[in-house]
């Protein structure tokens, strides 16, 4: 068996959501939020999704929808965030207005 086997590679999830600077949660104060990270299930995912936007200081945050990705996403702004996804970070994406 090979050790480079891509069953053996967690899976690179984005998770779409908003998170909340305060704990009031006023939907006019939402931030759109994407994180792309790799792990090896939902449940892990989610729960280092949840980990890292703690630890950026938001308040609140709901999650939307979790996919996996099947290759590097071909718009720009993403480029630098699944790199950082496949090294094991989690890369947190606010689309602030």
């Amino acid at each position: 068996m090979n050790d480079n086997d891509e069953g053996d590679a967690p899976f690179v999830f984005i998770v779409v959501g908003r998170v909340w600077e305060d704990s009031e949660g006023a939907p006019q104060d939402a931030i759109p939020v994407h994180v792309l990270l790799a792990r090896p299930d939902e449940e892990t995912a989610v729960q280092a999704t949840l980990e890292a936007l703690s630890l950026n200081n938001y308040a609140l945050a709901e999650l939307d929808q979790i996919g996996v990705l099947d290759g590097e996403p071909d718009d720009p702004t993403y480029e630098d965030a699944y790199q950082d996804a496949l090294e094991g970070n989690v890369a947190v994406i606010a689309f602030r207005s």
